[in-house]
């Protein structure tokens, strides 16, 4: 038995879940899923962002010129949803929308300066949230399960492939 140094209480141990649970990958993979989402979304929070938030103006700074369906789909999201996002995001002054000259029915939507500046916060957040979340694994580690990720992602949703591939 070793002896607990003065700055660590000592924890009781709490029950954890069964031997065949923490032996599926699927089950691991939606805990880790949902504790790095809540760690995430309170660091976002802290400065009244979102994910949600996030992955648009990351998306913006790619394609500046997008369309609102575009980016529901792009993204995955509800395009019913997604309104009330970007009526957020551009009454923050982090976006802008203006009718398209091609087609006055759609919107096209530009990320603003101060939507660059809330986007550089955000991933400065989203990196520290990271590097907490998985200081456990090395470098390697991190790119190696990146990249595993990365190719069940575009395994099962086109929209993750990259250069077309999968």
């Amino acid at each position: 038995m070793t002896a607990q140094s003065p700055e660590t209480p000592v924890q009781p141990r709490r029950p954890g879940p069964p031997k065949e649970l923490l032996s599926s990958a699927s089950f691991l993979l939606k805990r880790v899923g949902f504790a790095v989402k809540e760690r995430m979304v309170g660091a976002f929070e802290e400065v009244g962002l979102s994910m949600y938030d996030h992955a648009i103006l990351a998306l913006l700074h790619e394609e500046p010129r997008e369309t609102q369906a575009t980016i529901a789909d792009a993204l995955g999201f509800d395009p019913s949803h997604l309104v009330g996002v970007l009526d957020e995001l551009e009454e923050r002054g982090l976006i802008a929308r203006r009718r398209d000259p091609a087609d006055r029915r759609r919107h096209l939507v530009t990320m603003t300066p101060a939507g660059e500046d809330a986007l550089k916060q955000l991933r400065a957040i989203g990196k520290r949230v990271d590097d907490e979340f998985f200081k456990p694994l090395d470098a390697a580690e991190r790119k190696t399960l990146t990249a595993l990720l990365a190719r069940l992602a575009s395994h099962h949703d086109a929209r993750y492939r990259s250069n077309g591939g999968s």
